[in-house]
């Protein structure tokens, strides 16, 4: 290759990369042993000598930003971030898993239990049934409150399977009973033989929760159908379950979600034109119907990337040798596709924006910290 003197190179325009470089900046290659660019370049000094200042700026973090949902239903919601950093969708994550509070069964009170289910097994399976109620209209208890309607929720469950019935039965979560008034229990003390005052409980409820304007249309429920334990004639479980707010870092029964993931935006690009034969063959070798095949006309069929989004980069289509020169398949850096599958206990898009006012506190938090 011939030697070329400096002066006659190429100017590189400012505030521009070369192709090269942008695609490692932007994209994830994932070649057929391993991907590669992985890291974030986040140093703002980075390309300083291509006179590029690679340090982020909020007008431009505004103008890129966008938040598209593709699906949205009472369980689940699938929404694109666009224009962040891997470390933000990881924060979300994170937040939506532990971080958020809900209400679950932290205490159960044993009257009687004949199943084959023991009593600790019992109550680990009460606390992972999701309470249909928002957390956001009861306060934390710690050690030293009293349980009361701002901080207790109290479930009753009395199945009984007769003996002459001589059948197994099923106890379900929704046989559980809410209890407005608090605890039914009657709490053991030293004044318990006085029959002119009031008996006390194991909560002290100054008022019905049926009372409060958010329960009086709306009353608070479990989760259907799904099963506690199964009972034998003459097998009968009585107890009571009370429910505090909590987060999920602390025990995942107070996770809000089933799942909270994401992935990154699959990128296919065909590097040339890939026409008859091979376009019929890299449809085929598609498992998820990526690809289709056009008709251009005199006979001539051409392949074409029909569907990147359901790309799951199982590598099929540059698996044999040679077609890495015709396939690319990349991830975008800064375009996640995020996945929140809630409990029941709120929506996921109630959810998703709970976990960004999270992650503003925080950051406010650090921010005083720092001034």
């Amino acid at each position: 290759m011939p030697k070329v003197p400096l002066w006659d190179l190429p100017e590189l325009p400012q505030n521009h990369l070369p192709p090269h470089l942008q695609l490692q900046k932007t994209r994830v290659s994932c070649n057929n042993d391993a991907p590669t660019n992985t890291e974030s370049i986040i140093y703002s000094g980075a390309y300083a000598a291509m006179g590029v200042d690679n340090s982020l700026r909020l007008g431009e973090f505004r103008k890129n930003f966008k938040v598209n949902v593709m699906k949205l239903n009472e369980e689940d919601m699938e929404f694109d971030l666009i224009g962040i950093d891997a470390s933000i969708a990881n924060a979300f994550r994170r937040i939506l898993i532990s971080e958020l509070p809900t209400m679950a069964i932290e205490k159960v009170l044993v009257a009687n239990s004949s199943s084959v289910v023991q009593d600790e097994v019992l109550a680990h399976r009460l606390g992972l049934i999701p309470i249909k109620v928002d957390p956001r209209l009861f306060e934390y208890m710690s050690e030293n409150d009293v349980p009361n309607e701002k901080n207790t929720i109290v479930f009753k469950l009395h199945f009984k399977c007769e003996r002459k019935s001589g059948e197994r039965r099923t106890v379900y979560s929704h046989d559980l009973e809410w209890l407005p008034f608090g605890s039914e229990y009657v709490l053991r003390t030293e004044n318990s033989s006085d029959s002119t005052s009031k008996p006390k409980t194991y909560t002290s409820f100054n008022s019905s929760q049926e009372t409060l304007p958010e329960f009086s249309n709306n009353p608070i429920s479990v989760t259907p159908g799904i099963i506690i334990s199964k009972l034998g004639p003459g097998q009968e479980i009585e107890l009571e379950a009370h429910a505090v707010k909590g987060v999920g870092k602390t025990h995942a029964k107070w996770s809000p979600v089933a799942t909270a993931w994401y992935r990154m935006l699959s990128e296919v690009v065909l590097l040339q034109d890939i026409e008859d034969e091979d376009a019929q063959k890299l449809v085929n070798k598609c498992p998820v119907n990526v690809f289709d095949i056009e008709d251009m006309g005199k006979g001539v069929k051409r392949a074409t990337v029909a569907r990147p989004r359901d790309c799951t980069l199982c590598r099929e289509c540059i698996r044999e040798p040679g077609w890495e020169e015709k396939v690319a398949l990349r991830r975008v850096k800064d375009h996640f596709i995020f996945t929140i599958e809630s409990t029941g206990a709120l929506p996921p898009e109630v959810l998703f924006t709970e976990a960004v006012k999270i992650l503003e506190d925080k950051c406010e938090r650090v921010i005083t910290e720092l001034s």
